[in-house]
C-alpha cells in the first residue's frame, strides 16, 4: 500500500465529512500496525472526545471511504481517535486550540539552559510563540521549540 497516497486521498474525503459532525480532524495516519493496514483519524472537539464520537464518525465514515475505495482494493482497518491529553502541539490549529492554556515546553539543543518551562500561551504566530512564564512574558521562536504539549499536573488531594 502506498501510504502517502492513501493518507492524501483519506484526508480529502475523510475532513468534510468529519467536520459536517462539528469535529476537527487533528491528523490522518495510515502505517502498518498490529499486522494490518491501519487509517487512523484524529478527532478533535471541545470537551473531550467520547467513545460514542468515535462511533459516530466511524459510522459516517465507513461507507464513503468503501465507495471511494482509496486503498484500490487493499483491505484496512479503520480507527477513529482522540489525539490524548499529551498530544504534541504543532500545528497553527494546535496552537490556536491552547490560547490561554498552560503548556509545557522543551527546547531544542543549545537554545536554553533550562530543560523544559511551563507557561501559558498568549500569542502565536507563524514564527514565535509568547508564553506568560511566572508572571513574566516571554516570546520564544518556534524553531527553537523541540516540544511543545499540554502540562499535566497532578495534584494531591486530602
Amino acid at each position: 500500500m502506498d501510504y502517502v497516497k492513501v493518507k492524501e486521498r483519506a484526508e480529502q474525503l475523510i475532513v468534510p465529512i468529519v467536520e459536517a459532525l462539528g469535529y476537527e480532524v487533528v491528523e490522518v495516519e495510515c502505517k502498518y500496525a498490529n499486522k494490518a493496514d491501519n487509517i487512523t483519524v484524529y478527532i478533535y472537539k471541545k470537551g473531550g472526545i467520547t467513545l460514542e464520537d468515535c462511533e459516530r464518525v466511524n459510522n459516517a465514515l465507513d461507507g464513503p471511504l468503501e465507495a471511494e475505495d482509496i486503498t484500490n482494493g487493499a483491505s484496512y482497518v479503520l480507527n477513529i481517535s482522540s489525539p490524548g491529553l499529551d498530544r504534541p502541539i504543532i500545528t497553527n490549529k494546535d496552537y490556536e486550540r491552547n490560547l490561554g492554556e498552560e503548556l509545557e515546553l522543551t527546547f531544542k539543543p543549545g537554545i536554553s539552559k533550562k530543560k523544559k518551562i511551563v507557561g501559558t500561551l498568549e500569542s502565536y504566530d507563524d514564527e514565535s510563540a509568547t508564553f506568560n512564564i511566572k508572571g513574566a512574558r516571554q516570546t520564544i521562536k518556534r524553531e527553537d521549540i523541540k516540544t511543545l504539549k499540554p502540562h499535566i499536573s497532578f495534584k494531591k488531594i486530602n
